[in-house]
């Protein structure tokens, strides 16, 4: 069997409520510097806390952050399962 390919989609991409796993960061190196510094690094569970057209609100590491649409668009993630 052919190995799966996982469902990437960019932080801005997720639904209220949903959580993810941070994959991968395309940044230049002054954005990713900033993404990095709040706690957004690959293998980090993210929440998406609230969405009402500017800012997003995400938890991560514990905190609710809130982030750019442009920033949300560098971080990709991986859809958690619902448990």
């Amino acid at each position: 069997m052919p190995p799966q390919r996982r469902q990437l989609l960019t932080l801005d991409e997720l639904p209220v409520g949903r959580k993810a796993r941070v994959v991968r960061i395309e940044a230049g190196t002054r954005a990713l510097r900033r993404l990095v510094e709040m706690g957004f690094t690959p293998g980090t569970s993210i929440e998406i806390v609230a969405d009402y057209g500017g800012p997003i609100l995400v938890r991560v590491r514990g905190s609710v952050i809130a982030i750019g649409r442009g920033m949300a668009r560098k971080v990709y993630v991986e859809p958690l399962q619902a448990a």
